[in-house]
């Protein structure tokens, strides 16, 4: 079940590695990576959209009434910072993937990555 985290303009609904995977198989949610474009073109969930932190502009989310927006990172921190903007910015139903891409690949869920010898997007499981 997914928990929530209280921060200072609201609050953030905590999902698992496991969850999301559910949750993105079932046409659910918007999942966005907001690490580095350097980070998710070595790395990233399929399916995924890449909002960089850095770039990260809460107005230009897609529009959350038919699926839930669930932000994610390396670790989490970033994926909390940028839920801290969003709250900020009057958005109130905000969710992020505890533990981040790290734990996604901890869990053993697949995931694409640049196999180095061919230099190839490739299917890996965490």
């Amino acid at each position: 079940m997914p928990g929530i985290e209280k921060r200072a303009k609201g609050e953030v609904e905590v999902l698992s590695p496991q969850e999301v995977k559910e949750m993105l198989d079932r046409h659910e949610i918007v999942l966005i990576d907001v690490r580095t474009p350097e980070e998710y073109v070595f790395e990233h969930i399929r399916g995924a959209l890449l909002a960089p932190m850095a770039d990260f502009d809460a107005t230009s989310l897609p529009d959350q009434e038919n699926k839930r927006i669930v932000f994610h990172c390396g670790s989490g921190k970033r994926s909390l910072a940028v839920s801290d903007r969003c709250l900020a910015t009057g958005i109130s139903r905000v969710a992020h993937m505890e533990g981040g891409f790290g734990a996604w690949k901890a869990a053993g869920l697949p995931y694409r990555t640049v196999d180095p010898s061919t230099g190839t997007m490739v299917e890996r499981n965490g």
